[in-house]
């Protein structure tokens, strides 16, 4: 494939275009967030296969995403109940890794029960601060 990736540091690139979105770490692994919460990393539990990376995306999402492409997508025994994909970095061109930063990006800003967003009543505000920001940034560019 001639638009594919193969490192975080590619994912990080085209995340930081995005609005709102910070460069920062997970337990310790580089990550991208929005808010203070995590969009995706690299994965730290040693069940994901190297040059993988995780997005917080739901789980009705995954099991989409998992089904439609499971060369690309793909959850081990630890990451199944975060609502988490993975994500093979070899197998995933440039235009699909921008519409799955975006679609993990709307699901951490509007998610309560993501293992990414704590259920507090300041994150609540947050999350909604967030989506009103992609919503915006949307009508932007239009």
């Amino acid at each position: 494939m001639a638009n594919t990736l193969t490192t975080f540091d590619a994912v990080r690139e085209i995340g930081l275009t995005l609005p709102n979105v910070v460069d920062g770490t997970t337990y310790g692994s580089p990550a991208l967030k929005v808010l203070g919460r995590p969009v995706t990393c690299v994965p730290v539990n040693k069940s994901a296969e190297p040059n993988s990376a995780v997005f917080w995306v739901g789980r009705d999402r995954r099991a989409a995403l998992i089904k439609k492409q499971p060369d690309i997508y793909y959850v081990t025994d630890h990451y199944e109940p975060h609502g988490a994909v993975l994500v093979r970095l070899s197998h995933i061109a440039r235009d699909e890794l921008r519409e799955l930063l975006q679609l993990a990006i709307g699901f951490v800003a509007a998610s309560r029960n993501s293992p990414a967003v704590s259920r507090s009543g300041r994150d609540a505000k947050q999350a909604r601060r967030a989506r009103a920001l992609i919503a915006k940034s949307k009508t932007r560019r239009k």
